[in-house]
């Protein structure tokens, strides 16, 4: 009896194989060019912002004043522009000396902070694992090149932010258009409505986030200056800025002022330390609700560890776009996955 013939796999199945192994290669190849082009990618969703905020006050202008899509848009960039250059130009020289008020007050405060918790083993402790990482005069002064290089290179990634967001603002359904023909046919409906959702609910964040920094802007300020700390505008201004970074955005802009009221004395330190406390409650529990009654309201948590995720693996840059891009991707998952589901 002659012994059965092996039997050999179909030669598909070597085609098969060789079909994934592709897909997977360019899977991989796609995710490592992704993250080598990450900072551009950030860029570009930091355009998306801009234009956002543009398409937001240029509806505005057109609602109030019945100027056409294009002429709103046109009085919205000029109306933005002429905003900042009247901000730099009321407040650029007393905000510059206070400016220099800080950086020259700052390291004597540094110092009377060390000496004020160095007297205890745990301040001390403190004081030596902070050395590491606090900068020292001579070192600031070695590396200014290094310093203006920096500002320079962000200078220019601003600029190509601000103008990307300018021309996507411009032409906001070529570019939605274009994205849409990259999705299958059969699903192009559900990807025009996620794209409608992310588009209201960035806006609508926006602006209530601007109406937020606004408000504590003006709230530190105030507070400050009643307090009678110096460089109340500046740290005001910082205040309403580090508001666009949830939760770790007022803390740490609330440092400069403590370390500049501990050198007025323990007083001043606990009035500032109270006026920081006082005005993130009202943010908290008054000016938020407020602002994002309308607008997506993300867990804090969520928000919390989106931006440290994006702090850690992009640096400011994530830092400063982490909270809108968690409220995009709040957005698609509720559109694409929880509402289909439901």
């Amino acid at each position: 009896m002659t012994d059965p013939a092996p039997s050999f796999p179909p030669t598909g199945s070597d085609a098969v194989f060789v079909r994934r192994a592709f897909w997977v290669l360019l899977i991989v190849a796609l995710a490592y060019l992704l993250w080598q082009l990450s900072d551009l990618l950030l860029l570009v969703f930091g355009a998306v912002v801009v234009a956002a905020i543009l398409r937001a006050l240029a509806d505005a202008i057109g609602r109030v004043t019945g100027l056409s899509e294009r002429w709103s848009l046109v009085a919205a960039t000029l109306a933005c522009i002429a905003l900042l250059g009247l901000a730099g130009w009321l407040f650029g020289a007393q905000v510059r000396a206070q400016v220099d008020y800080l950086l020259q007050t700052l390291p004597a405060a540094w110092r009377a902070f060390q000496e004020y918790i160095g007297d205890t083993d745990l301040g001390q402790r403190l004081v030596e694992a902070a050395a590491g990482w606090a900068p020292s005069t001579s070192g600031m002064v070695r590396n200014v090149g290094n310093v203006a290089a920096i500002t320079l290179a962000s200078f220019g990634k601003l600029l190509l932010v601000l103008v990307g967001g300018i021309y996507l603002a411009a032409q906001p359904r070529i570019y939605r258009r274009g994205l849409l023909e990259l999705v299958p046919p059969a699903s192009r409906d559900t990807a025009r409505d996620a794209l409608g959702a992310v588009d209201t609910g960035l806006r609508r964040w926006l602006i209530a986030n601007l109406a937020a920094m606004v408000a504590v802007g003006v709230l530190t300020g105030f507070g400050l200056w009643a307090i009678g700390l110096p460089s109340a505008l500046t740290l005001g201004l910082l205040a309403g800025i580090a508001e666009f970074v949830p939760i770790l955005g007022p803390i740490l802009a609330a440092i400069p002022a403590l370390l500049i009221a501990l050198t007025l004395g323990t007083e001043t330190l606990l009035w500032t330390l109270a006026l920081y406390i006082v005005i993130q409650q009202i943010e908290s529990n008054v000016i938020m609700p407020m602002v994002t009654r309308r607008a997506v309201s993300i867990p804090p948590a969520l928000a919390l560890f989106a931006v440290v995720a994006l702090g850690i693996l992009f640096g400011p840059v994530g830092l400063l776009f982490g909270a809108p891009l968690a409220v995009v991707l709040f957005v698609l998952v509720r559109e694409l996955y929880v509402k289909p589901l439901g």
